[in-house]
């Protein structure tokens, strides 16, 4: 049994730990898979009840967190090293950035035969200066070098890597997108719907409109509010936000909120009717998703949001910003209705229209539920990671690339 050791850079609720721990759970028992990862952030939701859920006992690296740190990186760096060392694993899959920095570093210094990265989104703009933003590139096309195969989620994604911003060559670059278990944003769609809106005293003729995700920079959860407040102005429809996640950008969406004369509920607090709640975080982010009637997302920057598939898997329409691979995971003006990052008054007129048209909504809810499902169940995505490492393998000249393990 060939043996595998997936890093991951943080346990934290998102795509990555979900892709991480489908993979570790089911490619069994053609690959033994040890799986490690970094300690989620204060400002984020644990993923652990994720890995719990499958059975899986991963090893935690409190010392892999999500900044830059010379001393953790490199006592993360030992630690891995130490790993590899005595689990000698045939391939190494690190997932993510702060992962495939020290992940593959170690590979490569004890000639571990295999190698590969998965891209779950990437820091190439919207995140840092630009010296960072160059040192961080050139870091990526130097580890790219020392990587047997390259996975982007998306079609998108794969030539951003590629020709915008120069990190491997297309034919290293795998796309392989997501695969998720959408069965509970599938069954008992009634009741859940019945249960949040209960819980949240949504009368029947109120819309809701939910975002999922984390409170940062890059979310840019700003554009979320004004479009709210836009259409409470513009629009004769009952409508109220959820605001579902958490993260250091907050106190200053709440004091935008005020400013723009909107009534919040910040988890915890008795107005039973705000115009948004902020719900903090949801595990059963399937009862949002079946109470909520629109869904959406205003980031900068994004890989494949894994909320916009499960939103989808539900049934709801979405308005979103283009970026990313969402063209990839979506049917434009069928299942989602795209405006351009840096373009607020056509996403504010997105969400209108979507709330005006219930026509529209509804047949944008049977288009997405369709799309999504036949194509990011995770029985596709194992299968399709275990055919590449399989090629990989069998391509390997291993006897010029003998395990040292040192």
């Amino acid at each position: 049994m060939k043996r595998v050791l997936r890093i991951v850079n943080r346990f934290n609720l998102g795509g990555p730990t979900f892709n991480a721990a489908y993979l570790t759970k089911y490619l069994s028992p053609e690959y033994e898979t040890m799986l490690i990862g970094g300690i989620h952030e204060d400002d984020e939701e644990s993923s652990e009840f994720i890995l719990n859920n499958l059975g899986i006992n991963a090893i935690i690296l409190p010392e892999m967190r999500r900044s830059i740190n010379g001393i953790g990186d490199y006592q993360a760096y030992r630690k891995i090293k130490k790993i590899i060392k005595e689990f000698k694993p045939d391939i190494v899959h690190t997932h993510a950035s702060k992962a495939g920095m020290l992940g593959r570093k170690a590979a490569v210094d004890l000639n571990v035969p295999v190698i590969v990265h998965t891209f779950h989104g990437h820091v190439f703009h919207s995140y840092f200066n630009p010296i960072k933003t160059r040192t961080f590139i050139q870091i990526e096309r130097f580890l790219a070098s020392k990587t047997d195969a390259i996975i982007a989620i998306s079609q998108a994604q794969k030539n951003e890597l590629s020709n915008v911003f120069c990190i491997a060559p297309e034919e290293k670059i795998n796309v392989i997108p997501l695969g998720l278990d959408l069965s509970r944003f599938i069954t008992n769609q009634d009741e859940k719907r019945y249960v949040f809106r209960k819980e949240n005293y949504l009368d029947d003729d109120e819309i809701a409109i939910a975002i999922v995700g984390r409170m940062v920079p890059i979310k840019n959860h700003q554009l979320f509010v004004k479009a709210i407040a836009e259409a409470k102005q513009q629009t004769q429809k009952k409508i109220r936000a959820f605001i579902v996640g958490d993260g250091q950008s907050r106190d200053e969406i709440e004091v935008l909120a005020h400013k723009l004369n909107l009534v919040i509920s910040p988890n915890g607090t008795t107005t039973l009717k705000p115009d948004i709640r902020f719900s903090s975080w949801i595990k059963n982010v399937d009862y949002v998703y079946a109470g909520v009637d629109i869904v959406a997302l205003t980031s900068l920057n994004e890989g494949t949001p894994v909320s916009l598939i499960e939103a989808q898997a539900a049934g709801k329409p979405i308005v979103s910003t283009n970026v990313g691979g969402i063209k990839d995971i979506s049917i434009e003006g069928k299942s989602i209705l795209l405006s351009e990052s840096n373009d607020e008054k056509a996403f504010i007129d997105n969400l209108i229209k979507l709330i005006n048209d219930d026509e529209l909504r509804l047949k944008m809810k049977n288009n997405a539920k369709d799309f999504i499902i036949k194509r990011f169940d995770y029985h596709r995505l194992v299968s399709d990671v275990s055919e590449l490492y399989s090629n990989l393998l069998s391509t390997k000249n291993m006897n010029r690339n003998i395990k040292v393990f040192a």
